[in-house]
């Protein structure tokens, strides 16, 4: 019973461990996916019949819906905001897009 008893202390506290980086990994795989969104739309503005208007143009046309799970403590804005994923967040800064380069989140 005893040695039964470690090794179920000793796989909680492994499975606790996994589940917070498996969440942290979610949130890094959630910050990557901004990055291209905003390369994308960045892209997108500059080829288009319009091209370059402001950086108020590229955040207003990215979609920064990431799926069920991730919510945002309030909508995002264009300097970023607080994202959940399973009760744990991570505040992200955006910079701003300009004419030369896409906006990255950090």
């Amino acid at each position: 019973m005893v040695i039964m008893g470690v090794v179920a202390s000793v796989t909680i506290k492994r499975f606790n461990l996994i589940s917070s980086n498996a969440e942290t990994r979610a949130l890094d795989a959630a910050r990557a996916e901004l990055n291209i969104r905003e390369t994308l739309t960045w892209t997108q503005i500059k080829l288009s019949n319009v091209g370059w208007i402001d950086d108020d143009n590229v955040f207003g046309k990215m979609d920064t819906v990431l799926g069920t799970e991730y919510i945002w403590d309030s909508e995002p804005t264009p300097t970023g905001g607080t994202l959940y994923f399973r009760g744990i967040s991570v505040k992200l800064i955006r910079n701003s897009s300009g004419p030369l380069s896409a906006g990255s989140w950090q």
